[in-house]
């Protein structure tokens, strides 16, 4: 990211959708313009899943900003709320995880976030919750749970839904707000940054904090609110389940390969959330925005070098049809398909189309190539046909097929 500090109209505005409070007497404008000291800006990070896409580094990417502007960022890794799992937006409890698959999660996390947030900085502070929710003792977290009502606490997004469908509840999904709002007490948050899908959460730690004798008259943290990051699909929010997603440790063939084909409807956003580019400069093409965005944002994660090769490779793929001479491509393992395997199988078996009958529709309609020769449909007797070669349906979906050997 720039290391140019952002100005106010940026940081507060650019990629926010809401900031609370905002009256005329308590702003978050006025308390950074009147504060003697850097604003302590919170972003908590619940590690259930090993990897960062896009979508998580929104969030990210403004904490950084807030660092730039000369506030200290604290990143919490919530190692003991994980093991209770957010709530937010489930029709379900989620899995618990182990403290083992936590602590492998929270290091993945922690080595993705470098490529973001600056760690060396004396503008950042890295905690894990565990370090004073471990120390709760039963009568504090009695006191924690008397803070709020059950009424209040069906007015959180999803238990209610939950309750009417007679989907269970369990209880101790009702210490989550709580438990993360106490993050702010336990580190004296300024500001909790979070998807406008954690406003409650947020509230909480806001109304703890309210509600805590020793702050002595402190003010409360402010909420700001960051959109979700709408996926590759153009409809639902970027998620590693919904297979929508562009993920950091992508390489940067994959990478920009997906972004070149980011929806037209999302491209703006895309620049605002996941660039520092001026918008206004941007040009009014949409396939030369395409082009822009997946080489900004790939330059961002590997290299300029590395995006403008990507580029050149994705282009071979499109205009030449040259797969020989490739650099890095997505890779599928042939020890997954048993052979003999008709074509279309191997082209719904690799993902590069849905079902059977989509494969063999793109088939009938010449767009599944090998290494650039079109193929009518056919039976591959072994995986010497196919190992080393590149599978691709239209001008944009690729895949290397490759052989594990035992």
């Amino acid at each position: 990211m720039s290391q140019s500090q952002p100005n106010l109209a940026t940081l507060l505005e650019r990629g926010v959708v809401e900031i609370f409070p905002n009256s005329e007497s308590d702003n978050l404008r006025d308390r950074i313009q009147k504060s003697d000291r850097p604003l302590r800006i919170k972003l908590g990070i619940d590690p259930t899943r090993p990897d960062l896409h896009l979508g998580h580094t929104v969030a990210l990417r403004k904490l950084r900003q807030f660092q730039d502007a000369g506030h200290k960022a604290v990143l919490i890794i919530g190692d003991f709320t994980a093991q209770i799992g957010d709530p937010t937006g489930r029709s379900e409890a989620r899995p618990r995880l182990t403290p083992e698959e936590v602590a492998y999660n929270a290091e993945t996390y922690l080595d993705q976030a470098k490529k973001i947030l600056d760690f060396s900085s004396d503008r950042f502070e890295l905690r894990r919750n565990g370090e004073w929710l471990n120390k709760l003792d039963l009568q504090q977290i009695i006191n924690l749970q008397a803070s709020m009502t059950v009424g209040q606490m069906f007015a959180k997004e999803g238990f209610s839904d939950r309750y009417d469908k007679g989907n269970p509840i369990y209880l101790h999904e009702f210490l989550y707000p709580l438990l993360q709002g106490y993050d702010s007490v336990a580190i004296d948050s300024d500001v909790e940054l979070g998807g406008t899908d954690q406003k409650f959460n947020i509230l909480v730690g806001r109304d703890l904090q309210l509600k805590d004798s020793n702050r002595q008259g402190k003010p409360a943290q402010f909420g700001l609110l960051l959109p979700l990051l709408v996926g590759l699909d153009g409809v639902q929010k970027m998620s590693k389940s919904l297979g929508n997603y562009v993920g950091l440790t992508d390489e940067p063939l994959s990478m920009y390969s997906k972004l070149e084909k980011v929806p037209d409807a999302l491209v703006d956003k895309y620049f605002e959330l996941l660039t520092d580019i001026d918008l206004a400069t941007l040009p009014e093409n949409a396939r030369e925005k395409q082009k822009q965005l997946a080489l900004a944002i790939v330059g961002q994660y590997h290299s300029p070098e590395a995006a403008l090769q990507a580029q050149q490779d994705a282009e071979k793929i499109v205009l030449a049809g040259n797969t020989t001479d490739l650099g890095d491509i997505p890779e599928f393992d042939l020890a997954q398909i048993n052979f003999p395997a008709p074509l279309h199988y191997l082209v719904k078996a690799s993902g590069l189309c849905k079902s059977n009958s989509e494969a063999q529709s793109q088939i009938k309609n010449g767009a599944v190539k090998l290494d650039g020769e079109k193929l009518g449909d056919r039976t591959f007797a072994n995986v010497e046909e196919l190992s080393g070669k590149v599978l691709q349906v239209g001008k944009k979906k690729f895949l290397r097929l490759t052989i594990l050997l035992q």
